[in-house]
């Protein structure tokens, strides 16, 4: 299972540009090491990030097998107006988590 951590300031001001980090607890096993008796340990990877502001794509990102385990995401938006940032990951057996955090814009 894995868990998500998001850092999206509370509030802001209008026009101003904001920090938002997102991070998930994901092994990101790449398929390409053995186990202690040689056998490949299966790829289990998240393919895909997004982020939506309001519904509009503010960010995304496409995951290959050489992430690291728990990918942090770290990127800039644009703060004009109140509402809700959505974050999506996506796997390669089209497993996906969702979260989400509120900003109020004054």
């Amino acid at each position: 299972m894995a868990g998500i951590r998001l850092a999206v300031p509370s509030s802001a001001t209008k026009g101003e540009i904001i920090e938002i980090k997102a991070l998930i607890q994901h092994a990101m096993e790449s398929g390409f090491r053995r186990g202690s008796r040689g056998e490949v340990i299966p790829r289990d990877i998240i393919t895909r990030f997004e982020c939506r502001y309001n519904g509009a794509l503010v960010f995304a990102a496409d995951f290959h097998p050489a992430i690291a385990a728990n990918p942090l995401m770290t990127f800039h938006a644009l703060a004009d107006k109140s509402g809700v940032f959505d974050f999506t990951w996506t796997d390669q057996a089209g497993q996906v988590w969702h979260d989400s955090a509120e900003i109020t814009v004054t």
